[in-house]
């Protein structure tokens, strides 16, 4: 084991590699050590990890740290709700290209995660890291949100390795941030900015539906004879 210890003594003492990961394997006559360096490209060869934290963690990070809010949803998203005076840089934008391959692809969209989810159909933004960089340099603080973590995911992939150092996401995404935890705007609460479409009204289109039916059978229940009049009145098939 002393082969160990030298070899962990000496990566750690390597301040000028970034070691993403390091894997010990046993062997029956010793130790097999292999590792993969990856340097990074800040102004000390090392970069960063993004920081993934929770709905709270992300309040403290902007109230007491000093991180800006930048918002990479598509815009139907932002204008649902958004965090008071947060910065609105989409990681993709509204597909609006009409060739052949794109009508249809839309076409499908439209009829079904549009429809059913309220979903745009949409593209990267091949602007966003030139739009983020005409606002932030790259030793900002920013806090990169969106509606379910997986896009504030990518964006932050995307910025590290355009040289962005202090990068941190919410894990899970606003849809995980409770009513009152930021300062917000817009007509619905931010948990609640990336439900929209048919499945929105389902619960509202059941109720009506059961109320009509209810008052359907105390109709037929205690007016029977004016219910069978009415049904008299439908034309047979």
């Amino acid at each position: 084991m002393a082969g160990l210890g030298t070899c962990c003594s000496t990566l750690s003492s390597a301040s000028h590699v970034a070691v993403s990961w390091l894997e010990f394997q046993g062997h029956h006559n010793g130790i097999k050590t292999l590792w993969k360096p990856r340097r990074r490209r800040n102004a000390y060869g090392i970069r960063a990890e993004v920081k993934f934290v929770k709905a709270d963690e992300a309040k403290k990070l902007v109230s007491e740290e000093g991180y800006a809010v930048v918002d990479v949803r598509d815009i139907t998203q932002f204008e649902r709700a958004r965090i008071k005076s947060c910065y609105h840089v989409p990681l993709f934008i509204e597909n609006k290209d009409n060739d052949i391959g794109t009508f249809v692809l839309r076409t499908v969209h439209n009829n079904f995660s549009g429809l059913f989810f309220g979903l745009p159909f949409t593209k990267p933004n091949p602007e966003f890291i030139d739009s983020v960089k005409t606002q932030f340099s790259a030793g900002s603080k920013l806090l990169l949100v969106c509606q379910e973590g997986l896009r504030s995911a990518a964006a932050a992939n995307k910025l590290e390795s355009a040289g962005f150092e202090n990068i941190a996401c919410i894990t899970s995404g606003l849809q995980s941030v409770s009513p009152g935890t930021f300062d917000s705007e817009g007509k619905t609460e931010l948990k609640d900015a990336g439900k929209a479409g048919l499945v929105t009204v389902q619960g509202k289109i059941s109720a009506v539906l059961g109320t009509v039916l209810i008052c359907a059978f105390l109709f037929i229940t205690f007016f029977p004879d004016q219910a069978e009049q009415l049904l008299a009145l439908v034309p047979a098939s």
